[in-house]
């Protein structure tokens, strides 16, 4: 039996497998400026961080001012790209299928964007009413706030909700929120993430039973 009352998921690379396709066109745009990073780079410093942070970071490594258009320029390309190429992450849904406990997505995107993954990955119908959006508050990871949110309205406390994270910044926010925290690992290439986390795992298939302790 597990000791959480709730878990509260992060979006891209936990729910829907974005994280290599977002980044990947973020480096494409950012590379037609003269930033001359790869996707490594990206997933360093760009991976569950603010937009606007990523556009700061970039236009150190320009030469030309980056356009006003920019963030929309790239909302309009990767939201292309998810269309053609997005999928689940692979075993999540039936692990939603079977919690019994009450769930949700809080995320650093916007939510016209965590809605449209989880429609174009069919994981929607699971998060009706329960998208929590860093937008909603101005607030962003790794500061708590949306994570205290979203427990608020699941009407738990902190200590009684899971978070799954797959970033090191959701993982700060998640810690400095009071929450338990596990870190899913199928993109920490650097190795980050476990000596962060309660627990951290790579296969989402694991997470019914870690739970479960």
């Amino acid at each position: 039996m597990s000791k959480y009352k709730a878990v509260i998921f992060d979006c891209d690379g936990v729910l829907v497998d974005s994280e290599l396709i977002g980044n990947r066109v973020l480096v494409d745009l950012a590379n037609s400026y003269g930033a001359n990073i790869d996707i490594e780079y990206a997933l360093k410093h760009f991976k569950g961080n603010a937009m606007d942070v990523c556009v700061e970071k970039i236009k150190t490594l320009v030469k030309e001012e980056l356009p006003s258009d920019f963030i929309k320029t790239y909302r309009i390309q990767s939201f292309e790209a998810f269309r053609k190429e997005i999928q689940p992450v692979k075993g999540v849904e039936e692990v939603l299928k079977g919690l019994t406990i009450p769930f949700c997505v809080a995320s650093s995107g916007p939510e016209n964007k965590i809605r449209l993954n989880l429609k174009l990955t069919g994981l929607l119908p699971y998060f009706e009413g329960k998208i929590f959006s860093c937008y909603r508050l101005k607030k962003w990871k790794p500061e708590p706030d949306i994570f205290l949110l979203a427990a608020k309205a699941l009407g738990v406390a902190p200590e009684e909700c899971l978070v799954i994270e797959d970033s090191v910044l959701g993982v700060q926010a998640a810690n400095r929120g009071g929450f338990d925290v596990f870190g899913y690992t199928e993109y920490d290439h650097n190795n980050e993430l476990p000596s962060l986390v309660t627990k951290s795992f790579n296969d989402m298939k694991m997470l019914p039973d870690l739970m479960n302790f």
